[in-house]
């Protein structure tokens, strides 16, 4: 999978799982690729969310790796 590839994957990934982070008042940001890690950004009500670690890895890391099966890790940064 070329990195154009994957990084579609991953922005389709992301507009799957984006209804449901607005719908609670947040947003996610794709930052990097980086090899088998995807950078995002979580934004407003997301970033102070008790449940945002778990939100990154139950719904966006498994989404995104759904799409891209390589990706082995997904890392929120500030």
């Amino acid at each position: 999978m070329t990195a154009e590839e994957t990084k579609t994957n991953v922005e389709n990934a992301l507009e799957e799982i984006r209804p449901f982070l607005q719908s609670d008042g947040g947003d996610i940001l794709l930052i990097s690729i980086e090899d088998t890690t995807v950078k995002v950004q979580l934004q407003g009500a997301c970033v102070g969310c008790s449940v945002n670690q778990m939100t990154l890895k139950s719904g966006v890391e498994m989404t995104i790796k759904k799409h891209a099966p390589h990706i082995k890790e997904v890392i929120n940064v500030a």
